[in-house]
């Protein structure tokens, strides 16, 4: 699971979030990978994952299954951020 460290909750508590990215220690089908994402990507991971009732290992393992079928795959952070972006526009857009 990604250990959390006191600039995690920096976007959530009113602080800037154009925060520098903080590197996580993840684990994806029993392999140790280092992700850096920007706090604010970190708590919008925590949240989808929670949302699924997922680990955020599992959900981040979804999204690398997801990637890697991109005939032009990008890295893993990137997928991340394009992965929750997407979520986010699928939220907010109206039904139908």
């Amino acid at each position: 699971m990604a250990k959390g460290d006191a600039s995690d909750g920096a976007a959530a508590s009113g602080a800037s979030p154009f925060a520098p990215p903080v590197k996580r220690s993840v684990t994806i089908a029993g392999h140790q990978t280092a992700i850096s994402l920007e706090p604010i990507f970190w708590q919008a991971l925590r949240d989808a994952a929670a949302e699924a009732e997922l680990p955020i290992n599992a959900l981040i393992a979804r999204i690398d299954v997801t990637r890697m079928a991109a005939d032009d795959p990008p890295n893993l952070a990137s997928a991340i951020r394009c992965w929750l972006f997407a979520r986010v526009r699928t939220q907010d857009s109206p039904p139908g």
